[in-house]
């Protein structure tokens, strides 16, 4: 009886082990499916899927450690002032991204590279963005809130605006706080919606310079023609004195004959 009492209470201690074990291991993995940024809120329904919030945290950095599967991410009311190129890669099933009320004033070309796929709505109001850099949005097809930013509208602007895919009435948001020339009075005006033409000063520009360069290889035309006519002048000059030396030269040589055949 002592043996088996004493085989009993050992396999019962391995056995509990081994059950410790396997609740650890499941609390593991449980932790590791679901885990969370760091600092940031997380939660899960099963029509949302896993939604991200990092609001208010004084953050200036985009955090890396954001899960692959979330849905939603809000970065609202922190203080980012640049998206870094691929700073979402990985997020493939991201459909929301909110980065309000930041300091944003810089989005680098790529920075919502991966997206294009899957995101629907970007939310970069109420930021310092000045230029609109077409790179940064490549690929996104997503509606996105661009209003409450210090917007400047020149060339550049309007020529990046046929290279992006954001819904067309994204770009409504655009409303000009500066402009380049000054003189066009867009100050206040949604870009899209101002019959403007911001490109003037620099297609007159381009036009000057072509027609200085015209003038250029026109200058440089006449001054050769001039040149070839010139030589050619001195050249001939001196093929009519030769020709004109030679009758002399002829009447010397009749003369000489007429001599020889009277002797």
């Amino acid at each position: 009886m002592p043996l088996l009492a004493d085989w009993l209470l050992r396999h019962s201690v391995v056995m509990c082990l081994l059950l410790h074990s396997l609740v650890l291991m499941t609390f593991c993995f449980h932790h590791a499916a679901t885990s969370c940024s760091k600092s940031c809120y997380c939660s899960e329904s099963e029509s949302g899927g896993k939604t991200v919030r990092c609001s208010n945290l004084q953050l200036t950095e985009i955090p890396q450690d954001i899960p692959n599967d979330t849905r939603r991410v809000y970065l609202d009311f922190n203080l980012f002032t640049t998206v870094p190129t691929n700073a979402f890669a990985g997020l493939q099933h991201l459909v929301e991204l909110d980065l309000s009320h930041n300091e944003l004033s810089q989005l680098e070309p790529g920075a919502f590279r991966g997206l294009g796929s899957s995101l629907q709505f970007l939310d970069l109001s109420s930021n310092k963005l000045v230029n609109f850099n077409a790179e940064a949005f490549e690929g996104l097809r997503a509606r996105a809130n661009l209003t409450n930013n210090p917007w400047h509208c020149d060339c550049n602007l309007q020529m990046a605006m046929p290279r992006v895919d954001l819904e067309p009435a994204s770009l409504t948001g655009i409303v000009c706080q500066t402009s380049d020339p000054e003189e066009k009075e867009v100050k206040g005006l949604a870009f899209l919606l101002a019959d403007i033409d911001l490109c003037v000063a620099m297609k007159r520009t381009t036009d000057v310079a072509m027609l200085v360069v015209m003038f250029g290889w026109f200058t440089m035309v006449i001054s050769y023609l001039v040149y070839y006519v010139r030589a050619n002048q001195e050249d001939a000059r001196r093929h009519l004195e030769y020709l004109k030396s030679l009758p002399s030269r002829q009447g010397k040589s009749e003369e000489s004959s007429t001599i020889s055949t009277v002797v």
